[in-house]
Order: structure tokens, then C-alpha cells, then sequence
């Protein structure tokens, strides 16, 4: 009876181990399919441009336009290389588009970093010649301190030798 419960139970064992097998290879051929799918459908979405009529261009460029004059006269932050606009720079349509160009907008965040960086460096420096200051009069202080105890020991002795 040992023997035939002990071939019932690796028999069983071994069904339910193929089982398993079984089940990972279909989980995984799902995900593969379901990657593959997905995949698919982001090749058929494609992002159509958007279509900007003449008249709109026209627009922005005179906006533009106005934004350079009225920087030129008022003196503002940012300077523009033309003061009438991105068409006379000799700039194409296409350069304006949806995004301002480059040329006409100067970034100035970086600059403003390194400032300041620059100037905390400089504030560093400062304190630290401060201080290297104070240490400086603070050891001819002690050395003083110093010397005045060295005489008023000298002293002492001295009296002490005169007393005998």
C-alpha cells in the first residue's frame, strides 16, 4: 500500500507540475500578444500638424511686430534683433510658426545662476578675510595676553630672589 500512495502522490506531483508549466507559457504568450497590440495601435495613432491659415500668420507676425516697436521705444528687458518684426529680419513663415524664435527672446536664467553664484562666492570671500582678521588680532591679543604673564612671572621670581 506504501508503494502505490507513494506513485499516486509523484504521479500527482507531476501532473500539477506540468499544470504549471503550462499556465506560465499561456500567461506569458498573453503578455506578449497584449505588448504586440499595443505597439500596433501606437503605430496607427499619428499626430496631424496642426494647419495655420495664411491670415493667422499674418497676425502673429504683426503682433510680433508690435512687441518689437513698443520694446524699442519703451527700453525693456529683453532685446529684439529688428525692431519691425520677424518678416523684415528676413525670417521665413515657417521660423515663426507656433514657437517664438530664438533670435528674438533671450533666456536669461542661466546668466541669473551664474550671478548669483558669482555673488555669493564674492560674499564667502568677504566673511572669510573677516574673519581672517579676527583670528589674526585675536592671536596678537593672545600673544600679549602672554607676554604680560611671562613679566608679571619674571617679576615674582624676582622679588622672591631679592627677599632672600
Amino acid at each position: 500500500e506504501e508503494d502505490l500512495l507513494n506513485d499516486v502522490c509523484r504521479e500527482v506531483v507531476e501532473r500539477w507540475s506540468d499544470s504549471q508549466v503550462v499556465d506560465a507559457k499561456e500567461e506569458k504568450e498573453d503578455e506578449v500578444q497584449a505588448i504586440a497590440s499595443m505597439m500596433e495601435k501606437q503605430a496607427r495613432i499619428v499626430v496631424k500638424p496642426k494647419e495655420v491659415s495664411q491670415e493667422e500668420k499674418q497676425r502673429k507676425a504683426a503682433l510680433l511686430a508690435q512687441y518689437a516697436n513698443s520694446e524699442g521705444e519703451g527700453g525693456g528687458g529683453t532685446s529684439f534683433p529688428c525692431a519691425t518684426g520677424a518678416a523684415s529680419c528676413g525670417l521665413s513663415q515657417s521660423v515663426v510658426g507656433p514657437y517664438p524664435t530664438p533670435a528674438l527672446f533671450r533666456n536669461t536664467n542661466v546668466e541669473d545662476v551664474l550671478n548669483a553664484r558669482k555673488l555669493e562666492r564674492e560674499l564667502l570671500r568677504d566673511e572669510f578675510q573677516k574673519k581672517k582678521e579676527q583670528d589674526k588680532l585675536q592671536r596678537e591679543k593672545d600673544k600679549l595676553a602672554k607676554q604680560e604673564r611671562k613679566e608679571k612671572e619674571k617679576k615674582r621670581t624676582q622679588k622672591g630672589e631679592r627677599k632672600r
